[in-house]
């Protein structure tokens, strides 16, 4: 059957957010006297929500200051979320095309929805996206599938007719749990890793999504 619906991730796969939340969690590390970490030893925590990146950050030996560092983390960067963040070269034209090509599109993301809806409006893309799920919508977060599942009823269709595209391992799973077909994106903070998760496509660059839906 003909794919209808394409559920994006956010951060690694529409939008390079890795610098404006590096550093947050970065300041929040030096305001609890502790040593600033290497940026690139960080993209890789990025994808399972706020506490789990602060966490990897903090490492087991730090663990008693997860809550104050969260609180750190996000209060630095509620302010300075959009510094430095902007969508990746060739996706508002992909966002523009499928919703000229009348795909239902939605966002799926471990992001609290706060700072997901901020972003979307502060980037000009909210009205791209027929329903949201961010990661404390639901009870759970990806990679369980529950989200998955929940957009596809608000967009009225079924899992089989949809496609989850992000740049994790965790976007892929979550897809199969879903039972929806899988894209990985290259370009993300993950890069090729995504592959590892043998999603059912694997994309170079924004533009080549759309063959793959047809």
């Amino acid at each position: 059957m003909r794919l209808s619906h394409v559920i994006f991730d956010l951060d690694g796969t529409l939008i390079d957010s890795k610098d404006d939340l590096v550093c947050a969690v970065n300041v929040a590390l030096r305001s609890l006297s502790l040593q600033a970490k290497n940026p690139a030893d960080l993209y890789g925590y990025i994808g399972r929500g706020a506490r789990a990146l602060v966490e990897k950050a903090l490492g087991p030996e730090n663990s008693h200051l997860i809550g104050e560092a969260v609180d750190l983390f996000l209060g630095h960067y509620r302010l300075h979320l959009l510094d430095r963040t902007r969508p990746y070269p060739g996706v508002v034209e992909l966002l523009a095309e499928l919703s000229r090509k009348q795909f239902r599109v939605s966002l799926l993301t471990n992001k609290p929805a706060d700072l997901t809806e901020k972003i979307l409006e502060g980037l000009g893309l909210r009205q791209r996206f027929a329903a949201v799920v961010a990661g404390d919508t639901l009870a759970k977060k990806k990679p369980d599938p529950s989200g998955a599942i929940h957009l596809c009823g608000v967009v009225g269709v079924q899992a089989h007719q949809s496609i989850v595209v992000g740049d994790s391992t965790i976007d892929v799973e979550t897809a199969k749990a879903a039972g929806a077909k899988s894209c990985g994106v290259t370009w993300g903070f993950g890069g090729a890793k995504v592959a590892e998760a043998h999603p059912d496509y694997l994309i170079d660059a924004p533009r080549e999504l759309l063959p793959l839906l047809f």
